[in-house]
């Protein structure tokens, strides 16, 4: 092997290392300033709740994924290797692995449950992202996407552990069947997406695209509930002080802000 090939693989090697396992080494500011349980700059935190027996109606289900998937121009892509989704069901028993055993009741397995991004307070996916593309906001502790930085790596998809975050294969405008719906603009080719607890919609004082949906459209109260979680007096928080509710994966320690009442 000649010298130029051995000093091109050490390169490549290192490179790897800085955006895998020694990133923190690499972005040590950015990661201390975006991951986390929160920080003196954060004032509060968004979270969901989300009702599981309230949703095992299909009509609150598909009322929630069409809202959203409708005001966030998602496209709708049939082939399972390359769908782009934010809201989405799961069984029961792939979406809390560790809270089913061997003697759990087939039924209980398969049962569906909303699931989305948990916009966790310690985000895998912002540690490894190498533009910032994604980030953590200080504001609110909500895990946002910028598109227009995402130069397609998918590490983020990799170190994501609730299969969060999808990629565009292809241009997704074909594939809206209602048309491209504005203001929240569509993605291009080779970019990574997911669901934003509809930041654009927060700022307009509005409440979540799903949460709306399944009060309005199905008509089930409290099927989903979003708000601060550092306000006691909120809906989430006098939720999660009355019911039993449980985290997806509690144990890896990403500190997920999306609540299950089971």
């Amino acid at each position: 092997m000649d010298k130029s090939r051995r000093d091109f693989l050490k390169i490549a090697g290192c490179t790897a290392l800085g955006l895998g396992g020694g990133l923190p080494l690499l972005r040590g500011a950015v990661s201390a300033q975006h991951v986390g349980g929160g920080s003196a700059a954060q004032s509060k935190q968004l979270a969901m709740v989300v009702d599981v027996k309230k949703c095992l109606d299909e009509t609150v289900r598909r009322v929630c994924m069409d809202a959203c998937h409708s005001v966030h121009n998602v496209p709708q892509i049939l082939d399972p290797e390359e769908e782009v989704k934010w809201i989405w069901t799961e069984s029961y028993a792939d979406t809390f692995p560790d809270d089913v055993h061997d003697h759990t009741a087939p039924q209980f397995k398969a049962r569906p449950v909303l699931v989305l991004c948990n916009h966790c307070s310690n985000p895998p996916c912002v540690r490894v992202c190498p533009t910032q593309a994604t980030w953590k906001r200080e504001s609110d502790g909500i895990v946002m996407m910028d598109m227009h930085r995402c130069i397609g790596c998918r590490y983020c998809i990799a170190a994501c552990p609730y299969g969060a975050r999808s990629f565009n294969w292809r241009d997704p405008r074909p594939f809206l069947k209602a048309g491209v719906r504005p203001p929240y603009p569509t993605r291009t080719k080779g970019v990574v997406e997911k669901c934003n607890f509809c930041a654009e919609r927060l700022r307009r004082g509005l409440e979540p695209a799903c949460v709306e949906a399944a009060r309005n459209e199905a008509g089930v109260d409290g099927a989903l509930a979003f708000g601060d979680l550092s306000d006691k007096s909120s809906e989430v928080s006098r939720m999660l002080s009355g019911k039993y509710t449980i985290v997806r994966k509690a144990g890896l320690g990403t500190g997920p802000n999306v609540y299950y009442i089971i």
